[in-house]
């Protein structure tokens, strides 16, 4: 039985919101790794998010509903769509330079062949759960068609990760309406973290994951350029989960997801999730470990080619191994990064002429990817609270005080840690 029933949608009002629970989720401060004194090197922008970038918007739908046994069709619903738009609302139709790259490829983003064979991308990158591409892809052409953008936004770009073990995954609950409203709530500036659109339901290394950012200002010396990573972190398993080289995973073995209550769950890959309590610390191993996705988009001012940015999302393969990823067999691990250079010729003009910075200074914009992504990846699961969702499936946030005790028993914090909100339970 359904107890309850709202949705959240940042950005959004709508009657269906409530506004005090969405004040709650917009307004409460969430930790990030920064605050915990973890930084992984490098210069943060002032947002130290993707949105640093200039012209880059972010906006999200989050859909929260019901609690209890999966019904499929009616919940519980945790799930959304989060929208990264280049270069914002205003100028969504011209292209940037883009490129992507798969570390391993069991996961979907359309709209990619295209990016590859044009070294372009046109409009927003979407991201959501797995069964629901076809609407949030539905979404943005309708968007763009009342626009008179149909032609310029016509193969959009969607990527997903999935959301099964805590939203109801067959019932599609993600509408065309949902990612319209994802690209309208879109804007610059700060970005809402964890629990929030696309990244609604998703786990990551055993732990709440959800949507995280970070950003990199490049010194002077290396031209000064901004980059910017978003993350929908869906992947990786608890025992090799690592941060600055600490073996977290080995050392917080506690608090694996698990079931309340006495009816154990029926959906698809969930007969190994074990009940709450004493049982579930003496489990044995999760013979789906690992079966997860993550979506990574980078983002920067630097003048780069397509090629050059295949390369940069190549890199982001070493942050995931950096945090104690494997591109497992099951998992989705696909990245585009993309440039926001203008390359737009003028009305009378064939030809356009662009920058390219020389490969020989590249190496610093592939630091900040490893180090901005790796950010990322943390500040989803800080920024996700525990939540309980279908079939009474609960999945934990990542204990900050235990995390700030792991991480001085090896001697990583770079900084004291800064007094943090308390985590709290999400529906």
């Amino acid at each position: 039985m359904h107890t309850h029933h709202r949705h959240l949608l940042c950005g959004v009002a709508l009657s269906l919101l409530l506004p005090s629970l969405a004040s709650a989720q917009a307004e409460r401060p969430r930790a990030r790794a920064r605050t915990l004194g973890i930084t992984f090197g490098g210069q943060t922008g002032p947002n130290n998010a993707i949105t640093d970038v200039p012209g880059v918007e972010v906006g999200h739908t989050t859909l929260i509903s019901g609690e209890g046994s999966l019904e499929r069709g009616k919940g519980p619903v945790r799930t959304g769509v989060t929208a990264v738009l280049p270069r914002g609302k205003n100028s969504v139709s011209e292209p940037v330079f883009a490129a992507t790259y798969a570390l391993n490829g069991n996961g979907d983003m359309t709209g990619t062949h295209w990016v590859q064979e044009g070294g372009q991308l046109y409009g927003p990158v979407m991201i959501t759960n797995t069964n629901d591409i076809g609407a949030v892809r539905e979404g943005v052409i309708k968007w763009a068609a009342d626009r008179d953008l149909a032609w310029d936004l016509g193969l959009p770009v969607v990527a997903e990760t999935w959301d099964g073990m805590l939203h109801d995954i067959y019932g599609f609950h993600v509408k065309p309406p949902h990612a319209i409203q994802a690209i309208e709530s879109a804007k610059p500036g700060p970005v809402t973290e964890g629990s929030v659109g696309g990244g609604t339901g998703m786990v990551c290394h055993g732990f709440k994951g959800g949507i995280g950012t970070a950003s990199r200002k490049l010194p002077e010396s290396a031209g000064g350029y901004t980059l910017g990573v978003l993350v929908q972190c869906n992947y990786g398993t608890r025992r090799l989960f690592s941060v600055e080289g600490v073996p977290v995973g080995q050392e917080m073995k506690d608090d694996m997801p698990c079931y309340l209550g006495q009816k154990k769950p029926s959906g698809a890959m969930m007969e190994w999730v074990p009940a709450c309590g004493a049982a579930a610390k003496a489990a044995p191993p999760n013979p789906f470990e690992g079966a997860g996705s993550i979506i990574i988009v980078v983002g920067t001012d630097a003048p780069l080619l397509p090629h050059q940015l295949e390369r940069v999302a190549r890199r982001v393969s070493l942050a995931i191994a950096k945090m104690g990823g494997l591109g497992e067999n099951s998992s989705g691990d696909i990245f585009l990064a993309f440039s926001t250079q203008p390359i737009q010729p003028p009305p009378s003009s064939k030809v356009v002429s662009v920058s390219s910075l020389r490969n020989d200074y590249l190496n610093p914009v592939f630091e900040a990817t490893v180090q901005a992504t790796q950010e990322a990846i943390l500040n989803a699961m800080l920024a996700s609270d525990t939540m309980t969702g279908a079939d009474n499936i609960r999945v934990f946030g990542l204990p900050h005080d235990g995390l700030v005790k792991v991480m001085k028993k090896h001697g990583r914090l770079t900084a004291a840690p800064k007094p943090a909100p308390a985590q709290k339970a999400r529906p």
